[in-house]
């Protein structure tokens, strides 16, 4: 497997994050993750739509729950042709308990507790924690990556702005 030394830090320690870099263009690796009703997620049930997968180590962390009120209160105004993921290793458990206590209705939470795959196919998985790094992709209609920003330290926020219009630009 891939090794991507000093990839990301992590209040300002280095950190390795295990698999590829993703890339513009690449295709978007296919996934298997668990969602709040337990039900596995693939790839293909998003097929058609553009996709914006926000990757965050966990939801009980004041930035992963920022990120992710941010992209819900975004997700109106891109209408039903954009889906926002929101990606991490919680349990669905704690994904739906954080959804339900912040009225997050947009977001799709998924987690990769189970089987740890989605972190090494999409490059994000670090490899000292077992958390995954911030990274937002967006994916377009035809599961081809648009857009990818790796938050090189992980405890900051990603770029919104950029993400929403890469999104539109996908549509």
């Amino acid at each position: 497997m891939t090794e991507r030394a000093q990839a990301v830090t992590l209040k300002g320690n280095p950190k390795t994050l295990l698999g590829p870099e993703l890339k513009v263009g690449d295709p978007a690796p296919d996934f298997s993750l668990v969602a709040g009703d337990m039900s596995a997620k693939t790839l293909k049930d998003y097929a058609g739509k553009v996709k914006i997968i926000s990757v965050v180590p966990s939801i009980d962390t004041p930035v992963c729950q920022t990120e992710t009120r941010n992209f819900n209160t975004h997700a109106a105004s891109l209408g039903d042709d954009v889906v926002i993921l929101t990606v991490s290793v919680d349990t669905p458990m704690a994904q739906k308990r954080f959804c339900a206590a912040e009225g997050i209705e947009q977001v799709h939470m998924l987690s990769d507790f189970k089987d740890h795959a989605f972190g090494p196919a999409y490059g994000v998985r670090i490899k000292e924690v077992g958390l995954l790094a911030r990274e937002v992709i967006v994916v377009d209609k035809n599961d081809k990556v648009t857009y990818v920003q790796l938050v090189k330290e992980v405890a900051d926020e990603p770029d919104y702005d950029a993400a929403i219009a890469a999104a539109k630009t996908a549509l």
